[in-house]
């Protein structure tokens, strides 16, 4: 549904050059909500106005629903007309809302629809079926004013579905809004998301907001997608940045005979007692360093860091056990005499 390729977006100010998005390669399946994340500066808000062309990329291209938009900017009057009605089935929703405080909550919600040329009786009943559907009918009369910041976002959300997009982006939607509230604007998200059939792709620097309702994400660095794929495949990768901050864990092992591992729970084996298991069969004492567990896409994921008693050498047959429970092992700390390549023990820890 919405494809990137290549895509460099350069700011140049006073003689100096900022390179926003450096060659940023993104592929968003129809349907699915898709997170970017990444710390202040990685390039997502760029990314994310290259993708609807509030933002004109310096190279590469932008492919929606099939339609190359990059194409059609700056292409004369018809391509003008084009890329506008191609614009009009992007809906997005900003950090800020970004209400007219002048216009009560329903003509907000018209707005767009006036500038598409709808007719008056055709607007309003558009703006009231999409104030019913964001769960706010009872305040089509009140002004922004007069609203809390989640009703303000409901009321951007219900707005950026004005034009009937089949896309909807969120540029940090959630935070500028405290903790409950970001939870029912996020359920609010995967509503639409599975009753309209949207595609959403959003922006957000909270990894919660990637655990509550993302089926895929991807990491931002520089200006470069360093990492994506879905949640699960994420949660299956040896050494998976994303994984990591997902479900962080941490802790040092307590002495230099000792080896320590990442183990990572998800499907049916989250619901498994594994690390008893392996303790009875192999009668060894395990430690648990640290643990996150969560519920992602209706399912329990969770990470552990666990500590076994000796080398890893010591350790080859517990750890191919806890392989074979579908469970995904990265070795953290292999003991006092690990070879110098550390990665080759995170790989064999993923055969």
């Amino acid at each position: 549904m919405i494809t990137t390729s290549g895509l460099t977006k350069v700011y140049r100010s006073r003689g100096r050059e900022v390179t926003a998005l450096d060659g940023v390669d993104l592929h968003v399946r129809e349907g699915e909500v898709f997170g970017v994340i990444g710390q202040s500066g990685a390039g997502k808000s760029s990314l994310i106005r290259c993708v609807n062309l509030l933002e004109r990329p310096t190279s590469g291209t932008v492919t929606v629903a099939g339609r190359d938009l990059t194409a059609l900017a700056g292409r004369g009057p018809r391509a003008g007309r084009e890329l506008r009605q191609a614009r009009s089935r992007i809906g997005m929703v900003f950090q800020h809302f970004n209400l007219l405080s002048s216009r009560t909550v329903k003509d907000n919600v018209e707005l767009p629809l006036e500038i598409l040329g709808t007719s008056g009786k055709e607007r309003s009943r558009r703006a009231l079926e999409l104030l019913d559907l964001v769960g706010l009918a009872d305040k089509a009369g009140a002004y922004p004013a007069q609203l809390s910041g989640g009703q303000k976002q409901r009321v951007g959300i219900a707005r950026a579905l004005a034009g009937d997009p089949k896309v909807l982006l969120s540029d940090e939607a959630t935070s500028a809004l405290d903790p409950e509230t970001t939870r029912s604007i996020l359920q609010l998200l995967r509503d639409l998301n599975r009753q309209l059939g949207l595609t959403v792709l959003l922006i957000t620097h909270e990894m919660d907001v990637v655990k509550s309702i993302c089926d895929s994400a991807a990491l931002m660095e520089k200006g470069r997608i360093v990492e994506s794929g879905t949640v699960s495949e994420l949660l299956a990768t040896p050494g998976s940045q994303l994984a990591a901050a997902l479900f962080p864990v941490g802790g040092d092992a307590t002495g230099e005979d000792r080896t320590v591992v990442d183990v990572t729970f998800h499907g049916d084996a989250a619901t498994q007692p594994v690390i008893s298991q392996l303790a009875r069969t192999y009668n060894i004492d395990i430690s648990i360093l640290g643990a996150a567990i969560d519920t992602v896409g209706g399912l329990q994921v969770g990470r552990m860091r666990i500590e076994l008693p000796g080398r890893y050498e010591d350790n080859v047959v517990p750890i191919g056990f806890l392989r074979e429970q579908g469970l995904q092992i990265d070795v953290v700390d292999s003991g006092a005499d690990a070879p110098a390549d550390r990665s080759l023990l995170v790989k064999e820890g993923a055969k």
